[in-house]
């Protein structure tokens, strides 16, 4: 499967991930949760996650995620940096990767950590 596939699946998996911990949080109002669900799904907060992640990722892992990095896009949203848009696209790779192949477990592992190091960013 294409890396870019899996970056397809991996941002509805992340995107999901991060609206159920918002809903469990805390009861707010959407608007709220739409406003800070940006701060965790954005290409920044994804690179900078992933930075912290890399020493956590099996080699396969980490050959998922530098397959989704290195993927020819066809346009970068213009509130990114590219750099960190490349980075973003093999972390939700790794996530799309992930959950087509029933690693469940594994994503919630590697989402508890995720989510540790945005939160002290915030």
């Amino acid at each position: 499967m294409s890396p870019l596939t899996l970056a397809f699946i991996g941002d509805a998996v992340y995107g999901l991930l991060v609206r159920q911990r918002l809903v469990l949080a805390a009861n707010r109002p959407v608007g709220a949760y739409h406003k800070e669900s940006v701060h965790y799904v954005s290409a920044k907060a994804q690179a900078s996650a992933v930075d912290q992640l890399i020493e956590a990722l099996t080699e396969d892992e980490q050959n998922i995620y530098k397959r989704g990095r290195n993927a020819e896009v066809n346009s970068v949203p213009k509130n990114a940096d590219i750099g960190d848009y490349h980075k973003a696209t093999g972390f939700e790779a790794l996530f799309g990767y992930l959950y087509l192949s029933n690693q469940h477990e594994r994503i919630a592992y590697l989402f508890d950590l995720v989510w540790d190091t945005i939160e002290t960013e915030l």
